[in-house]
């Protein structure tokens, strides 16, 4: 009796072992990290794909018109920033945010929530609205099959948040600044006992690509070169320096000591450029 019992509960063991099945999830979760200013955007959803169904219809299984969606499937779709953000005009602290989104036939919702639970409509409430897109709706040629969401047109201080799903699609702007923060961060620097080069290099681009003070980005690459004299591309900043500031003469003879550096260090890359510079003038 015993050895019957034992062989029972070992057959019953055994079969729970073997019944355990495990399966590919029908929406898969992604999470995708983005570099974004002097910080990071993370966005977690999950995607789920068409399967023959209708989607962005009225009524329809998927994601129907006019009514509040968890854009994804499963758990809230949410986003965390890691500096401070502004979209549509409104700034949002460093932090984790939900995203909400109600499809229309020309037009969408994109909403930005302070709550980070909502899974369906019944939870959702417009007074954790913190902003509200209205984003034109954008038909693609080839159907995206799986609902992917994705970081575009990446920038210093702005970038887009791509929405697609069948043969819609909608954007989402986002911006950040930065120039504030590098600033304070350059003034420093250069405050410094001693001032490094690179330092100075560094100095240039800002003052050149973002404060447009050609006079300090002049004054910080012209003492980047006194440091690195064999440098070729810092005497391709400082012409494109000069050529914005509006002195196309001293731009041509910047460009010229860059080629004849380059060529002297073996780099054709740069001797192409600084000569493309000077055709351009």
């Amino acid at each position: 009796m015993k050895k019957l019992l034992f062989i029972a509960t070992s057959a019953l063991m055994s079969f729970g072992v073997e019944a355990q099945i495990k399966m590919p999830a029908p929406s898969p979760t992604q999470t995708i990290s983005q570099n974004f200013g002097l910080g990071k955007i993370e966005l977690s959803y999950s995607r789920p794909s068409i399967k023959g169904r209708e989607v962005f219809k009225e009524g329809s299984e998927l994601a129907p018109l006019k009514n509040v969606w968890r854009t994804g499937a499963n758990g809230a779709t949410t986003l965390h920033f890691t500096d401070e953000v502004s979209i549509n005009g409104v700034k949002l602290a460093p932090g984790k945010y939900g995203l909400l989104t109600i499809p229309g036939n020309t037009e969408w919702t994109i909403i930005i929530t302070k709550d980070t639970t909502v899974t369906s409509p019944a939870a959702y409430k417009q007074e954790n609205d913190l902003t509200r897109v209205y984003a034109k709706t954008m038909k693609m040629r080839e159907k995206v099959e799986t609902f992917t969401m994705q970081f575009a047109n990446v920038q210093a201080e702005s970038c887009e948040l791509h929405l697609m799903w069948g043969n819609t699609t909608v954007s989402l702007p986002i911006a950040t600044n930065i120039k504030d923060k590098v600033r304070k961060q350059t003034e420093q620097a250069l405050a410094a006992e001693k001032v490094s080069g690179n330092t100075y290099y560094t100095a240039a681009n800002f003052y050149y690509e973002y404060d447009k003070d050609y006079s300090k980005a002049l004054m910080c690459v012209s003492k980047a070169i006194d440091a690195s004299p064999k440098s070729f591309w810092m005497y391709m900043l400082k012409a494109r320096i000069e050529n914005a500031a509006g002195d196309k003469v001293s731009a041509k003879k910047s460009a010229e000591q860059c080629i004849e550096v380059a060529k002297e260090q073996k780099n054709d890359d740069y001797v192409r450029m600084a000569t493309k510079f000077i055709k351009e003038l």
